[in-house]
């Protein structure tokens, strides 16, 4: 398999997306990384260069830009796309729902469209567990759940997302798509050089946490302490964002070695729940840092516990994580450290 080919990572520079080029690099691929920078930051490049030793390629388009987009397609052979450019915060989709379905819808059509044209047969799209909603009969999902009515805007853009990419394989278009449904990354790289950087206050837990632990932020509330789980707060899959970025490499090496044209959908987790209180152990053992947090009402739209069925990523993809929550949160911990010092 020639692996010196381009690939084509949209969102490169945010925080799956980077980390993603960081194993792609490793893995003898060359990443092209497309992103306009409106929800990441450039110092993630420098980073990506540090840590591979070399200059990665980065071309700042808007990928709901048609035309500035086929400048990209016109100027590079792609061997396949990961398609990471979407907003994602769940509370900003429910008040801005235009603006999450024009960017998440248009971007991904922008992208199938010209990859059909220009005959990229592979495409890795960036799923998420929030299409299976809350789950019914099981705490662990598999790919054969029920997909449930999405409880956001963000969480309707990819269960849209993924319906198009099934009709856009069923009229026969010449392309295999990867689905990666995952469940909730955490933590940076393991160099502290790049990781998550939420712009303005953050919205998912663990930079919550780390924030806090370093002064950022001061105090945090956990919604809900009565919920039928382990301790009363909600569960969920804890992933490391570097096990979910070599789950892209993965995807990528299978659809190449692959024949045929279809869609296929796969799990990334770890299969173990963690809950809120747990993660909140982890931090203040890992960093030696008490926090100041209270607990506080159920949030209308939470999940109460959902972890992954991961036995199919495994037979597929030869694919399992092999990073704990306990390194995630090192790992995190280091990188807050680090953006505090710089």
């Amino acid at each position: 398999m020639n692996k010196s080919k381009y690939i084509l990572v949209t969102g490169g520079a945010g925080y799956i997306g980077s980390h993603t080029v960081v194993e792609l690099i490793k893995n003898g691929y060359t990443p092209v990384i497309l992103d306009d920078f409106r929800n990441a930051q450039e110092t993630s490049i420098n980073g990506i260069n540090a840590i591979t030793g070399q200059d990665v390629i980065v071309r700042k388009v808007d990928v709901c830009d048609l035309l500035k987009l086929k400048t990209v397609f016109n100027e590079f052979d792609f061997e396949g796309i990961i398609h990471f450019a979407a907003y994602k915060a769940v509370g900003e989709s429910v008040e801005k729902p235009l603006s999450y379905y024009r960017n998440n819808i248009m971007g991904l059509v922008n992208c199938l469209d010209l990859a059909i044209e220009k005959g990229v047969e592979n495409f890795v799209f960036s799923s998420s567990c929030t299409v299976y909603g809350e789950p019914e009969n099981s705490k662990v999902v598999n790919e054969n759940s029920p997909i449930q009515k999405a409880n956001s805007p963000y969480g309707n853009t990819k269960q849209v997302g993924e319906e198009i990419i099934e009709d856009v394989v069923t009229s026969g278009a010449p392309i295999r798509v990867l689905n990666l449904r995952y469940f909730n990354p955490i933590g940076a790289h393991s160099s502290a050089l790049i990781g998550e950087l939420p712009i303005g206050k953050p919205n998912n837990l663990l930079p919550v946490i780390t924030q806090n632990g370093v002064g950022k932020l001061n105090g945090m509330t956990v919604n809900g302490n009565d919920y039928d789980t382990v301790d009363g707060t909600c569960v969920r899959d804890y992933i490391h964002v570097s096990d979910v970025a070599n789950a892209h490499v993965k995807g990528m090496d299978w659809l190449i070695a692959n024949d045929g044209f279809f869609a296929e959908n796969i799990n990334i987790g770890t299969g173990r729940g963690t809950s809120i209180l747990e993660l909140i152990n982890i931090f203040e053992n890992v960093s030696e840092t008490k926090l100041n947090w209270k607990y506080a009402a159920r949030r209308s739209g939470d999940v109460v516990e959902i972890y992954a069925d991961v036995t199919k990523a495994k037979q597929i993809l030869n694919w399992q994580s092999q990073l704990s929550v306990n390194d995630a949160v090192r790992d995190s911990w280091n990188w807050e450290l680090k953006l505090k010092n710089d």
